[in-house]
């Protein structure tokens, strides 16, 4: 992505989302109106999902959908039912005897400062702070690199339950002015409010209806993207489309504001436009993954000349990606994958913008380019070997000057800053290895630590991780990180949890969680995949597990599995899968084609209904990933093979099953999981419970600590109940 003197900083892993808590309650008092459940019962009694008669053709095919009734989040019935599946399910949770000792200790893991990395408009000085169970971290300002810190922006006060998200935070380049987005309960809808640093007075300015946007300022406004307004009452289902892109003045109301880019032709495009440093140059990126296109089109205009329209430096949309790292002088450094399915670096004149003309500063590795951008006069750029990360220091021309040395195998990132900075700073982490920062002296070519993590009843030599490779079905290499409690005995006999996610050229990194020790010192091995489908090995890793080829990601995971399995550290009666979003895909897919591999699945706000997703909110964007069910007939029979909602088989046993979702999730729709746990309670021949949890005021993720802490208990406490561990 471009740098950009702003900051546009999401502080949950997933989009998040509140409202009416009403909607979907999750009742956890009276059980008289629900099935009662005895946790020691083979089977479980569940809610009533009745079945209607509707039957989709796809080239053809008859496809029954007997559940769509519950894609009316805000129908009787369906809330109804999700009443009475939450009744069913939090009788079972209620009944785990050490559940709230769990989540004491939860607590405890989780209570510890968390900071980030500094940084700044001239000598004013910004960093965020949790003190440790804060719902949301807490933005401050200070005068210079050691002054006294002050509050600046506390999100804990947007919403008295701390469900109210910060989503953005963004600078105007002379730091006059701050844009913050809020998001309610955390969804992907983000309204924009404005206020005055020096004094911290609010503007009344208040933007809405955001989504897929940054926040990118000329002189006193700012380029954002939205849509247009939703109809009321479906503001978290309906397909957004027509995004357009618009130009803000401080001070004005946003009927006032003008429109810089539509594209009426294209209702499926992204469109954002971005500003370099020196705000010379407006960069406007458009992208079309609802046709299927991985790539992007990329044009510009020169703001000290007044340019009218945009101009091309690449104008079709295709599979290749660019995007524009920053200037220099005139001309552009650009990262592409053109012919560098890993990434490379080019220096681009817009003027002549043919591929001929190019100059290229960093050339393409075998390894594929992690991150890249300037601070400082010097390019910063990252590879993953291994999904390990490498960081560099690099001339604007491209001359090595200098490794990072990093502390060991793990993820680090940051590196960002101003063109005159002196100095930047980086984190780093890993499995065993709290997050931490350092700061790097750009003159002297030093890290030195900046910030350090001190968890108090963590103590790192007691746990060991490492990294092993195994084979898939067609042969394929394929790498997996193991964590666990030091001395465990290779028996088959160690309770095990496999999570993944395979999807969209996304990285499943090492990366420290604090809550994961409660896992690990109940004996518990935590086994994390790279499969086909992510990015850890460049775009072919990526694209050979989209489309057609989707089924190379189950099949790693469930050679994962085994490798597990035949090497010992676990068996069939102690392997418990988890994934969220794609990666509740990956376990509802995986667990439908092999149930008797797994003792236990945590499936997570997953994308379940492969024939219809598109059809909501921002779905249409991961058809480049799945394909189209109703726009190719080679894509619905790959995706109607896997699609987890139309294969589960009547009967079969399957692994006892937990699923979540939350009340407003406007990213995957919770009408997947609704239909999911509906399909599975009505075939399940086995004596594994399937249950759903329904959080409320909240979305893609947990929209707060508490919140988070309270799932996370629930998980744990289910897989220890199933996976047999006797908790201490």
């Amino acid at each position: 992505m471009m740098k950009r003197s702003n900051l546009w900083s999401s502080l949950t892993a997933c989009a998040l989302v509140a409202g009416c808590l009403s909607l979907f309650a999750v009742a956890r008092t009276v059980h008289s109106s629900a099935a009662v459940v005895d946790k020691t019962d083979a089977k479980i009694t569940y809610p009533e999902t009745k079945k209607d008669d509707v039957v989709d053709d796809y080239f053809g095919i008859k496809v029954a959908d007997p559940y769509r009734w519950l894609e009316d989040e805000n129908s009787p019935e369906t809330k109804a039912w999700v009443e009475a599946q939450n009744l069913t399910t939090f009788a079972y949770l209620d009944k785990i005897p050490y559940r709230e000792k769990l989540k004491a200790r939860l607590t405890e893991l989780f209570n510890y400062p968390r900071i980030s990395a500094p940084f700044h408009r001239g000598d004013t000085y910004f960093f965020t702070k949790n003190d440790g169970l804060q719902n949301q971290s807490v933005y401050y300002i200070q005068n210079g690199m050691n002054g006294t810190p002050e509050v600046f922006l506390d999100p804990n006060k947007f919403s008295a339950d701390g469900t109210t998200v910060l989503s953005a935070f963004s600078l105007s380049k002379d730091g006059k002015y701050l844009a913050y987005g809020v998001s309610t309960g955390g969804s992907d809808w983000v309204t924009i409010h404005l206020m005055e640093v020096a004094t911290r007075k609010n503007l009344d300015d208040e933007l809405r209806w955001l989504k897929a946007s940054g926040v990118s300022w000329e002189g006193n406004g700012f380029y954002y993207s939205r849509y247009p307004e939703p109809e009321k009452g479906r503001e978290l289902t309906t397909k957004n489309e027509y995004q357009a892109v618009y130009f803000h003045n401080v001070g004005t109301p946003q009927s006032s504001d003008t429109i810089v880019y539509e594209d009426k032709e294209h209702p499926q495009r992204f469109q954002n436009v971005s500003t370099t440093e020196d705000e010379r140059f407006a960069v406007l990126n458009i992208s079309e993954r609802g046709k299927g296109k991985n790539g992007n089109a990329v044009f510009y205009k020169d703001l000290t000349k007044g340019d009218k329209n945009f101009s091309p430096i690449v104008s079709e949309i295709g599979e290749v990606s660019y995007s524009v790292i920053d200037n220099v002088g005139d001309k552009f450094l650009l990262r592409t994958d053109k012919n560098a399915p890993n990434g490379r670096v080019v220096l681009v004149d817009p003027k002549n913008p043919d591929e001929k003309n190019w100059s290229t500063v960093l050339p393409e590795r075998t390894e594929p380019l992690q991150s890249v951008g300037t601070a400082g006069g010097k390019l910063f750029a990252s590879w993953r070997k291994d999904v390990a990360t490498r960081a560099y220091v690099f001339s604007l021309n491209g001359q090595l000057e200098n490794e990072i040395r990093l502390p060991g195998l793990g993820t680090a990132g940051g590196f960002g800053g101003l063109n005159d900075d002196k100095y930047v700073f980086y984190n780093f982490t890993s499995f065993n290895f709290p997050a931490a920062i350092y700061k790097y002296d750009i003159a002297s070519k030093q890290s030195t630590v900046f910030r350090t993590v001190d968890i108090p009843s963590f103590k790192p030599q007691d746990y060991e991780t490492k990294q092993v490779f195994f084979n898939s079905k067609d042969g394929t290499r394929v790498p997996m990180f193991l964590v666990y409690k030091k001395g465990i005995k290779l028996d088959g006999n160690n309770p095990t949890l496999l999570y993944g996610y395979g999807g969209f050229n996304i990285v499943t990194a090492p990366t420290f969680s604090s809550t994961r020790l409660a896992l690990l010192e109940q004996g518990v091995i935590y086994a994390s995949c790279n499969m086909r489908g992510g990015g850890e090995y460049g775009e072919k890793w990526h694209e050979a597990g989209t489309k057609l080829k989707k089924q190379n990601v189950f099949d790693d995971f469930i050679a994962a599995a085994e490798y597990l399995i035949a090497q010992k550290y676990t068996s069939s009666n102690k392997l418990a899968i988890q994934g969220g979003s794609n990666g509740g895909l990956l376990v509802g897919a995986v667990s439908n084609q092999r149930p008797e591999l797994f003792k236990a699945v945590v499936e997570q706000a997953g994308v379940m209904d492969m024939l219809r997703f598109h059809k909501f909110t921002i779905g249409w964007n991961w058809i480049a990933d799945y394909g189209s069910a109703e726009a190719n007939a080679a894509e619905f029979k790959a995706l109607y093979a896997y699609s987890p909602i139309h294969n589960v088989k009547p009967g079969a046993k399957y692994p006892a099953t937990l699923i979540t979702t939350a009340d407003h999730d406007d990213r995957v729709v919770p009408a997947h999981n609704f239909k999911y746990a509906a399909a599975l309670q009505a075939a399940q021949g086995g004596d594994g419970p399937i249950l759903i949890r329904v959080d409320t005021n909240s979305a893609h993720g947990a929209s707060n600590t508490t919140k988070s802490i309270e799932q996370t208990r629930d998980i744990y406490a289910f897989l220890f109940e199933n996976l047999g561990v006797q908790y201490k």
